[in-house]
């Protein structure tokens, strides 16, 4: 699905939910501390849009209690009411609950932000384009392994017709 399909592209608070993938203490770790202050602005402006505007968000952790741990606390503290969806594999489209989450909303667009874009973005946004869902892949609220990785992910997502957005 382009992203013209639907709302001639544009993003509404009725047409879209927000998906935060894996943003967890132990995940940030590898990110460079000045990348890691700038991820961390960017995916707050993106909670705080998603809060204003009353959008949907769905949050997910991979291996919580084994690995990762829970969401970092600046989004935990934005939703309180929110529990994570807790999985095991890298992609979240392989996930029930996480389908079923984001079915749930009744939106077909989604603005997914990840840790890390290279797995844990890329993945379910491909296989959400494939099933028909309009996908805004947020770079800027994304980690990565570099910058290099992570244009290469936006590329990858946009040629089945994802969209790159910043916060």
């Amino acid at each position: 699905m382009s992203a013209g399909s639907t709302d001639k592209g544009l993003l509404t608070p009725e047409n879209c939910g927000v998906v935060f993938i894996d943003h967890q203490p132990q995940m940030f770790a590898a990110i460079g501390k000045l990348a890691r202050a700038d991820l961390l602005k960017s995916v707050q402006v993106l909670a705080s849009a998603a809060k204003l505007f009353h959008v949907p968000v769905i949050l997910t952790t991979v291996r919580s209690a084994a690995f990762s741990g829970r969401v970092i606390p600046q989004l935990h503290a934005m939703f309180p009411g929110h529990t994570a969806i807790i999985r095991s594999t890298m992609n979240a489209w392989d996930n029930g609950e996480f389908v079923a989450a984001v079915k749930r909303t009744g939106r077909m667009n989604f603005v997914m932000a990840a840790l890390w874009a290279e797995t844990c973005l890329a993945f379910p946004a491909l296989q959400m384009l494939e099933d028909g869902y309009g996908i805004y892949a947020v770079e800027d609220a994304s980690g990565s392994a570099s910058q290099r990785a992570l244009t290469t992910v936006a590329r990858r997502i946009e040629q089945p017709g994802g969209m790159p957005v910043t916060a």
